[in-house]
């Protein structure tokens, strides 16, 4: 069974517990013991943190509170969940997906300026030495689990091809930007289950407007604080006099030790000491941030703001351990780089970084909002060897938050 998932059809993410099992009823039933799991973690509603009364910072959020406010930015996602019992290595159960990111449609031909930076090497994101040489990105993102890079950029390229036929003919060939992060705890990660034609089918059905978080496309098997986590969105406007743009943020969050949890200063994991995972051992997990903008920034400023997400990211209790990957990717669509300009020199409009405080501000914010909301968005899934991951039980995180006054 495989669901696609558009970012327009996201009206569960609203609603609460009971409304959303209805609406994702096929997805409970591949699951069907998590039912047994206790009260508190099957709790709701299922909804981003300024839904349940937590505000993190202090600027405005955008339309969706997703990384699609940042004008021209989609968001495509395909969500794989099949079978359930003792792993087949190779067969299932298949707990897993792809996410794509497009920066702007024919990105092929209007380039944006772009960085990339690794906070924790101990993960994968190809194609970003030519982002980082030439200081634009080219491609849509796509996000995957470890061992489905190759087959995730193969579906790439066929795309690409499709849009674009003088590929590698008369025109240049695409490097694909492949983000990776660990589901093993969950998936059946041997099957490579996320074919060429998933991503195809991500990349069409890639909308703006809301975005489906937690375990769906990328996140589907994904865990943080142990957890279930996975796509998590947010983002947030600075003040008309600071330029009213907008910083978007995506994240597939799928690191951090529980003790760490921390949520508006809150040491909500200290507090909620229960609700492990069952039956295995997870890994340490990793976690990917895509930030877009439409300020007008280049390859250094953007790379600026890339270190600002692991900010945010610590607002959370992150620290980043040895095993973990944690890769950011930063794109503006302020600009157009044009493909192949027959003039030697093209137009760009650059903030000075001396205003820049408000746009970094605004990606700690929208990073430690949307790590948050990965987790608010978690169900408790069960997945290979019923290897069982919780959800965040939304009651007993209000209950802590207002016990410490927030």
């Amino acid at each position: 069974m495989k669901i696609i998932v558009k970012p327009l059809a996201i009206l569960w993410l609203i609603v609460s517990s009971v409304a959303f099992a209805t609406v994702v009823e096929h997805e409970l039933a591949a699951c069907a013991d998590a039912a047994t799991a206790p009260a508190g973690a099957r709790s709701g509603p299922f909804s981003k943190a300024p839904a349940l009364g937590i505000h993190l910072g202090f600027l405005e959020h955008g339309k969706y509170d997703a990384i699609t406010d940042v004008p021209g930015v989609l968001v495509g996602q395909v969500t794989q969940i099949e079978g359930s019992g003792k792993l087949i290595p190779g067969k299932g159960p298949v707990r897993t997906g792809v996410t794509a990111i497009i920066p702007r449609r024919d990105v092929w031909h209007r380039k944006v300026e772009a960085a990339a930076w690794s906070f924790n090497g101990n993960g994968e994101m190809t194609g970003t030495a030519w982002v980082n040489e030439s200081g634009f990105l080219e491609v849509p993102i796509l996000l995957t689990n470890s061992l489905n890079v190759g087959r995730v950029d193969d579906g790439v390229v066929s795309w690409m091809i499709r849009q674009y036929p003088k590929i590698g003919i008369t025109d240049d060939v695409p490097l694909p930007v492949v983000a990776e992060c660990d589901d093993d705890f969950l998936n059946d990660i041997q099957g490579r289950h996320s074919s060429p034609q998933d991503v195809i089918t991500a990349l069409d059905s890639a909308a703006s407007g809301p975005v489906a978080q937690g375990g769906v496309g990328a996140g589907t098997g994904m865990m943080s604080y142990l957890f279930k986590a996975g796509i998590g969105t947010a983002s947030r406007v600075v003040s008309a006099k600071d330029g009213g743009y907008t910083v978007g943020v995506l994240v597939n969050n799928n690191a951090e030790a529980r003790q760490n949890l921390t949520i508006g200063g809150v040491p909500v994991g200290q507090n909620i000491r229960d609700l492990l995972p069952a039956s295995g051992t997870p890994g340490e997990g990793s976690i990917i941030f895509v930030i877009a903008t439409n300020a007008p920034l280049l390859h250094d400023s953007l790379l600026r703001l890339a270190h600002h997400a692991t900010l945010g990211w610590a607002r959370t209790g992150a620290i980043s351990r040895t095993g973990s990957g944690d890769l950011v990717i930063a794109f503006s669509t302020a600009n157009t780089v044009p493909h192949y300009p027959q003039a030697g020199t093209y137009p760009l409009t650059a903030m000075d970084l001396y205003h820049m405080n408000p746009l970094f501000q605004a990606t700690v914010e929208a990073t430690e909002e949307a790590v948050v909301n990965s987790l608010l968005a978690g169900q408790t899934m069960v997945g290979r060897d019923n290897n069982r991951v919780y959800g965040l039980p939304h009651d007993r995180l209000l209950q802590i938050m207002h016990r410490y006054g927030r």
